[in-house]
């Protein structure tokens, strides 16, 4: 199985204080129990440490960059130039959306691994035909 964690996502797993966190960290937990692969870009890395560090200090900071670079389920991808571009397109495309740069990058980003399902809590996801886990099985319908 393969999904996209996106900043919300991992936000849920590593803030005690998220309102997500008691539905997210036994789902977390079973998704890297199951070995299923897990992208994230790089982009999203930074944007989840800069949010943490704010929000809850400098350790839970740390404690993720260090996860999610040791994680033998993850891989970060990072952006490239060609990736920026199209990415680029899209969010001067969605002008009636709020969808934030970083969105944008991860939504080229899945589309180029054909994933469909995503760690995350996003609805900007949704409103581009992605799949938000938890809540479902990824995969399932």
């Amino acid at each position: 199985m393969k999904l996209f964690a996106d900043m919300s996502g991992w936000v849920a797993a590593f803030d005690r204080d998220d309102h997500q966190h008691a539905q997210t960290l036994p789902a977390f937990a079973a998704l890297l129990a199951q070995s299923n692969l897990i992208y994230t870009s790089d982009y999203v890395v930074a944007e989840t440490i800069t949010f943490l560090l704010s929000h809850c200090g400098h350790f839970p900071a740390v404690k993720f960059g260090r996860a999610v670079q040791r994680s033998a389920n993850t891989r970060i991808v990072h952006i490239d130039e060609e990736l920026w571009r199209e990415a680029w397109e899209l969010f001067q495309r969605y002008d009636d959306k709020e969808y934030s740069f970083t969105d944008c990058t991860s939504f080229v980003l899945m589309r180029q691994l054909k994933l469909r399902d995503v760690f995350g809590f996003d609805h900007h996801f949704t409103q581009m035909g992605f799949r938000l886990w938890p809540g479902r099985k990824p995969g399932g319908k």
